[in-house]
């Protein structure tokens, strides 16, 4: 997509006019990458959020993204480019269902990935993302049972490397279960000297060809560390402009997805229907604006801050 140079330039001094900052997730569209004032997996972004002085916070990203910056800056205006972009897997755990599984469990400690809502953080004892899910599984004591929601790869993935007997939500990400295992395999053949590197939250026999597997953030330090080597890439397509603006030389090739698309390779609809020109439209109306009722934020913010707080 060509953007014009006005456009960035009028986001550019919107941003300086309303003390607003622009964070945005990896797999945003390349052009909203680039004007982002930091770009970074959910720990990363939650992070940015809970540390920045600006006023206004344009998210770049889906709604519980923007959810999470919310409940950490009650006072600042948060907008989202656009209201509708969601997320499967936070769509997979309703927050009525949640509560009555959690019930029946009342004595387990409740871990949420952080792709779930305001509603499913607030039932949560501490949240985690894919970076940090292993060390706060573990920070658990070992006699403790857990439930861990809602998605049941990257569960399955943290049970596997942990040996915890978790009780999983059955939720997933549409993005990560529509990689085709034949297709890899397939170009895997073509191409033997590419090492398969995988987010978590892919299925198990996914993760199972992968010589890495690690959050968005996690996959990008193991490219750059491993610049001269090349790479099949099994997570959201989105990260392959941040990896190869960082390590312009290195051969990268997208997973391929079951289903026939124009890149053939897995994307978030969700992710990608943020634009420079909603962000534009949503930094000079500010608006829409994201809202957390206050009682469920004061309860999602806490097992937040207990993320927070174990990943320093």
């Amino acid at each position: 997509m060509r953007i014009t140079m006005d456009l960035v330039k009028e986001i550019q001094r919107l941003k300086k006019e309303k003390n607003a900052v622009i964070l945005a997730h990896y797999y945003q569209v390349p052009e909203i990458q680039d004007i982002a004032d930091y770009v970074g997996d959910s720990l990363g972004l939650s992070q940015k959020a809970a540390e920045t002085d600006a006023d206004i916070i344009v998210f770049a990203g889906v709604h519980f993204m923007a959810e999470t910056a919310k409940i950490l800056n009650p006072s600042k205006t948060v907008v989202l480019p656009d209201l509708n972009a969601g997320c499967s897997l936070a769509d997979s755990c309703p927050p009525e269902d949640f509560a009555a599984f959690t019930k029946k469990h009342p004595d387990h400690v409740v871990i949420t990935y952080v792709n779930c809502s305001a509603e499913i953080k607030a039932l949560s004892d501490i949240v985690c993302t894919s970076s940090n899910a292993l060390k706060i599984v573990q920070s658990i004591p070992k006699e403790t049972p857990i439930i861990f929601a809602p998605d049941r790869n990257l569960g399955q993935y943290i049970i596997n490397e942990t040996g915890r007997d978790m009780l999983l939500w059955d939720g997933s990400c549409i993005v990560h279960e529509a990689f085709s295992i034949d297709k890899l395999i397939e170009l895997h053949k073509k191409y033997p000297e590419h090492k398969i590197i995988a987010h978590p939250e892919s299925e198990t026999h996914i993760l199972d060809t992968a010589a890495y597997i690690g959050s968005t953030s996690g996959m990008i330090n193991f490219v750059r560390e491993h610049a001269n080597e090349k790479f099949i890439v099994a997570t959201e397509a989105g990260i392959l402009h941040k990896m190869q603006e960082e390590m312009p030389n290195t051969e990268l090739i997208p997973a391929p997805a079951k289903e026939d698309n124009t890149c053939a390779c897995s994307e978030c609809h969700f992710m990608k229907m943020n634009t420079m020109q909603k962000l534009y439209d949503c930094l000079l109306n500010e608006s829409p604006q994201i809202d957390v009722d206050e009682k469920i934020r004061k309860r999602a913010l806490l097992p937040i801050e207990r993320m927070l707080e174990l990943s320093k």
